[in-house]
């Protein structure tokens, strides 16, 4: 229960105050006019300031662990190409897709401990994120981090269906730290994790994970891929 109330209760994001503030004026306002109008706006705005929620989170420390840049659900596992704008090479490597529902956090981490070499905006389109072609035609923002050892992650911010915003804080040069916050995405996303090659995904389709505590992978690892067995 304490749990539950703190992440109800968890600090706001500050990409999110614009929109509670408006928010809170239009349930003044409405209050003012007619108070059922100020209740429904005043839940609207509850609804806002619970969307830009802020949890903090405990990332493990171990050195070549991948943890998940969100909140959601693991929606695709496959080998595929990172962006070609990245410039980090066009072969296929294991691609983790998690989505993101509209009352999932919305604050991206960084999955690996690096220094983050390129980063790209690419306008595109805004099909639902479930599907597999939005990695491709979606609006998206891209980060290449290079590892300690020389080999590199990538991590790609995609709009979906009524997501309208990418927010990204890190640049070329940057370091990222596993679990850091990075940027945000408003209103239902994806965020899809390319892994180097021959690094096995430790999750499976359907799976549940946490931003910045949810291990995806072990890039020290010998462990195969998971199947997806319940028990």
């Amino acid at each position: 229960m304490i749990d539950t109330i703190r992440s109800v209760l968890a600090p706001i994001h500050r990409a999110g105050w614009p929109f509670v503030a408006v928010g809170a004026a239009a349930a003044v306002l409405g209050f003012w006019l007619f108070a059922p109008l100020g209740w429904i706006f005043a839940g609207v705005t509850a609804w806002i300031a619970y969307f830009f929620r802020d949890p903090d989170r405990v990332t493990p420390a171990r050195a070549g662990l991948v943890v998940s840049p969100a909140d959601g659900r693991v929606q695709l596992i496959a080998n595929a190409a990172p962006p070609a704008e990245l410039g980090i090479g066009d072969a296929p490597r294991p691609r983790i897709s998690v989505f993101l529902n509209v009352f999932d956090v919305h604050v991206n981490r960084f999955p690996v401990d690096g220094q983050v070499v390129a980063a790209h905006y690419r306008a595109g389109t805004f099909v639902n994120a479930s599907l597999d072609k939005a990695s491709l035609d979606n609006e998206r923002m891209s980060l290449a981090i290079m590892l300690p050892d020389g080999r590199d992650v990538a991590v790609v911010q995609i709009a979906g269906l009524v997501a309208r915003r990418i927010v990204c804080e890190a640049a070329p040069g940057a370091i990222a730290r596993a679990g850091a916050r990075y940027g945000l995405i408003r209103f239902g996303s994806r965020v899809d994790v390319y892994l180097p090659s021959g690094v096995a995904p430790l999750v499976a389709i359907g799976q549940r994970v946490i931003g910045g505590e949810s291990v995806l992978a072990d890039l020290q690892g010998s462990e195969a891929a998971r199947l997806g067995e319940v028990r």
